[in-house]
């Protein structure tokens, strides 16, 4: 029996560090603060003050982003007087990545300074009380895509070889999201987030199997960057824009086209919120 090769996690790490190195030197900013924009929510990003907008192509070994609503810059500036680094856009499984070429940008992120994350995406609502354009603050996430990041040889400076996923979902920062929507109107639930490997849409049958075990949004995307993130000691927000009910639950059928109408009408929203809750954030960090 073989034993396994560290090589490539080596080289993961070097490639890692050698992405954030670069991209330090395209900006005076040092932000401790990530947020991955997803379909349709990249408008965020456009607002930053100081900004610096580096094309994901421009970066070393960095994924590109093919799917539509997904800009594929890294976007660093200062919200509410915060430096974050913001990716307007995100790749996919199903765009062919692996699953730690999805998690890659995450440990870059990391090298960089990074300790906090906030991942937002579009998802479809499966929770029978949630309305088109609500935002949910995930608690927990179903991995149902049959990938994990941390497949493969463990590298410690990443972090453990089996990292505890108890709390992979910062409490504290769901608080804070939660108070700052109530404060700003925003209506706003939490919930449980299952991935699926995608790109077609769930069957009824599958949205039904997903209720029944607990779920309470779903979407292709997130689950292995909280992974990485987790497993580098970096604090998780997860945000679910319901861009779309889930199929069976409205007797139509769904199209891309809504998801990014709604990620668009909503988009106020989720600034205003954004805006609110990284300040509190960055006082939370020190």
């Amino acid at each position: 029996m073989h034993e396994p090769q560290m090589s490539t996690e080596r080289t993961d790490f070097a490639r890692a560090e050698q992405a954030a190195q670069f991209v330090l030197t395209r900006t005076k900013l040092r932000p401790k603060i990530a947020v991955v924009l997803g379909s349709g929510l990249g408008a965020f990003a456009d607002e930053l003050n100081e900004l610096t907008r580096i094309p994901y192509q421009e970066i070393p070994s960095f994924p590109r982003s093919t799917a539509v609503g997904h800009a594929g810059v890294l976007a660093i500036g200062k919200c509410e007087g915060v430096p974050v680094a913001a990716m307007q856009g995100r790749v996919h499984m199903y765009e062919g990545y692996s699953a730690q070429e999805v998690a890659f940008p995450m440990r870059v992120l990391g090298r960089m300074g990074v300790r906090a994350a906030i991942l937002t995406n579009a998802a479809g609502g499966i929770n029978l009380e949630y309305k088109q354009g609500c935002l949910v603050l995930l608690s927990d996430h179903i991995n149902l895509q049959g990938r994990n990041p941390l497949v493969g040889a463990n590298d410690e400076r990443f972090g453990p070889r089996f990292p505890d996923m108890t709390r992979a979902h910062h409490k504290p920062y769901r608080q804070a999201a939660m108070d700052e929507a109530r404060r700003l109107g925003i209506t706003c639930f939490e919930g449980v987030y299952a991935a699926l490997l995608g790109p077609n849409y769930e069957t009824p049958a599958e949205i039904r199997f997903l209720r029944t075990i607990g779920a309470d949004v779903v979407g292709m995307s997130t689950v292995a960057e909280v992974i990485a993130a987790h497993h580098m000691g970096t604090k998780v927000l997860a945000i679910s824009c319901v861009t779309n009910m889930a199929a069976g639950i409205l007797d139509k059928p769904i199209n891309h086209e809504e998801v990014l109408e709604t990620g668009e009408r909503v988009k106020g929203q989720f600034i205003a919120l954004l805006r609110a809750v990284i300040p509190q954030i960055a006082a939370d960090m020190g």
